[in-house]
């Protein structure tokens, strides 16, 4: 019978970055580590988005672009791992809270959803408030914050 792996077995799974030719240019395939390790550079009251990580990575690697669809299984990775961690006594963990999405709103798929997320972010001193026709979370002012 097999067990569940857990989310720090998934994060630390040995696999290598990947430079795919493409129609688009070269894309990259990050492993989860990077992305974490990048999640990681984030300083206190700072915020980034998953856009700027997949920018970033790409320009480390040399490629065009980063996976989109990667990049975010692995942001939510990072995440489920901080809170594992978390869980299991650790202090510092991967401050997932501070990777928001392109127009500064929070992850739903984050662990306890976007009111979590909102949660650590007005514990850093970020004003959270409703936006748009189907009132999501997002950073006030998130802008000056990237």
């Amino acid at each position: 019978m097999k067990t569940r792996k857990s989310w720090r077995e998934k994060l630390e799974r040995e696999q290598e970055p990947k430079l795919v030719d493409t129609t688009k240019g070269k894309m990259l395939v990050p492993k989860p580590l990077d992305v974490d390790a990048l999640i990681r550079k984030v300083r206190k009251g700072k915020l980034v988005t998953v856009t700027q990580l997949r920018e970033r990575l790409a320009k480390d690697f040399g490629a065009d672009y980063t996976c989109p669809l990667t990049t975010g299984i692995f942001v939510w990775i990072a995440a489920e791992t901080a809170e594992e961690d978390l869980r299991g006594g650790r202090k510092r963990i991967t401050p997932y809270w501070r990777v928001i999405k392109r127009d500064g709103s929070l992850n739903e798929k984050y662990p306890g959803g976007a009111r979590r997320h909102a949660d650590y972010l007005k514990a850093e001193g970020h004003l959270i408030h409703r936006f748009g026709r189907k009132k999501s979370l997002q950073v006030k002012g998130f802008e000056k914050r990237l």
